[in-house]
């Protein structure tokens, strides 16, 4: 007997009219709850791949493709060599030297630790957007001529007014020249006025022991002019950065040409894992390479474990799901129970009858599957196109003011995939139930 009879014999069962008006509606309401946790599954997952990306693009504004920091210690000693041989390497566009430390910044009384970054500026324009997140206005810094002071005249005035100033402002000699753009979260952290204000910078000395007498030589000190304030929209950078001339930072943190990283933006076309790879491989394990996604990982990871926790969750519901169309099932093996003698007369097998019903489940699931993976597509491209569900919030302070989707294939295969193996489960199910009917009508 042809092995699809029974597939043609389901499909003429699910068109056809019931007897009983109620296994109709039972039967459609299994299929909406199907389609209905589907499509759950496929827009959660949407949302979540909307935020990686939103994390990503906005990461991108500062991130170089390529980071290479020493594997041991703050320093990397001898950079040009390293940058001699970037010089020749056919994927790197750019590579740039950076210093990167911790600082005190004073402004008008007030102050706060920061973290500093020096860079070669105008490598460092070329190598991020910087130019784009900075508030009108501003401007990115230009390279400084010479270098900052060493030193700062203070006085220790504790004794007076209770500590509350251990320096004095006006014995400070600033470096005119030094300029730098400061982070949306300093700038409102030290209640800047705007640009063109001096800030005041302290470090401590690397060599030399503290003097307790006069603390204040413990510290090199120095001053920058802000040009801009910038947001990037990301905590890491926003909450407490400030980015000046690498002669300026190499002058406060007293480094001759020592740096921290080295940066590399890479040809167009060029994918950063593999380019990070090969370079590790020829750098040796004194450097740590981290590629664009690498360097900030635990964000990343965080992203990928809520969406995967979440997809768990709806697979639970969906599972929930199918037990109403285990109890369709049921239901659609007693409607078409007087029919099984027939099936039997005509020489089928107790197996072949199963497998009726086996067809018919999932015709059934898939129908609400298919259905559901459709209106989630649907659904994520409207809210892609026109932003239908909005975030909570100001919209002034909001870095996107509706939920951020981005549908996959591979999101879309898995979903299908899932539905498949819960369907062939109800199937079986949906088979035995049949057969042992069949029995009973032998």
């Amino acid at each position: 007997m042809n092995h699809f009879l029974g597939a043609r014999i389901a499909w003429r069962y699910l068109r056809a009219k019931k007897s009983h008006s109620a296994v109709s509606a039972i039967a459609a309401v299994s299929v909406v709850g199907v389609a209905f946790a589907t499509a759950a599954i496929v827009c959660v997952l949407s949302v979540f791949n909307g935020f990686r990306n939103v994390l990503a693009e906005g990461y991108s504004n500062l991130m170089p493709d390529i980071i290479i920091a020493p594997a041991q210690g703050k320093v990397i000693n001898c950079p040009d060599s390293l940058l001699d041989v970037f010089a020749n390497d056919a994927d790197i566009m750019l590579a740039t030297p950076t210093l990167t430390d911790n600082a005190l910044v004073i402004y008008a009384n007030r102050e706060m630790p920061v973290t500093l970054k020096g860079v070669v500026a105008a490598d460092y324009a070329c190598l991020t957007a910087i130019d784009s997140i900075l508030y009108p206005g501003g401007r990115f810094i230009e390279s400084s001529v010479t270098p900052g002071n060493d030193t700062v005249s203070v006085t220790d005035d504790s004794e007076e007014d209770d500590g509350e100033d251990f320096y004095d402002p006006d014995a400070v000699v600033t470096n005119t020249m030094a300029e730098g753009v400061v982070a949306v979260g300093v700038a409102s952290q030290i209640a800047l006025n705007g640009i063109g204000e001096n800030l005041l910078l302290f470090a401590p000395r690397r060599h030399g022991r503290v003097n307790m007498a006069n603390p204040v030589e413990s510290f090199v000190a120095d001053s920058l002019v802000v040009t801009a304030v910038f947001q990037a929209n990301q905590s890491d950078y926003d909450d407490n950065v400030i980015i000046c001339d690498l002669s300026v930072a190499q002058n406060l943190f007293q480094y001759d040409t020592e740096v921290s990283a080295i940066e590399i933006k890479l040809r167009p076309g060029r994918d950063p894992a593999s380019v990070a790879q090969r370079l590790s491989g020829q750098l040796g394990s004194d450097f740590r390479l981290t590629d664009r996604m690498r360097q900030q990982d635990i964000n990343f990871r965080m992203v990928a474990i809520e969406k995967w926790v979440s997809f768990l969750l709806l697979i639970f519901i969906l599972l929930i799901a199918s037990f109403n169309l285990i109890s369709t099932m049921s239901m659609l093996v007693l409607e078409k129970q007087s029919a099984m003698p027939a099936m039997r007369a005509m020489g089928m097998s107790r197996r072949m009858v199963g497998r009726v019903f086996w067809w018919e489940s999932l015709y059934v699931t898939f129908t609400g599957g298919i259905t559901g993976i459709a209106g989630g597509v649907i659904l994520c491209l409207l809210q892609q196109h026109f932003g239908l569900i909005r975030l909570a919030g100001d919209p002034d302070t909001l870095i996107i003011n509706a939920y951020p989707v981005a549908v996959e294939a591979g999101d879309l295969l898995l979903a299908f995939l899932s539905l498949f193996l819960i369907g062939l489960l109800t199937a079986f199910i949906a088979a035995g139930f049949a057969r042992s009917r069949c029995d009973s009508v032998s």
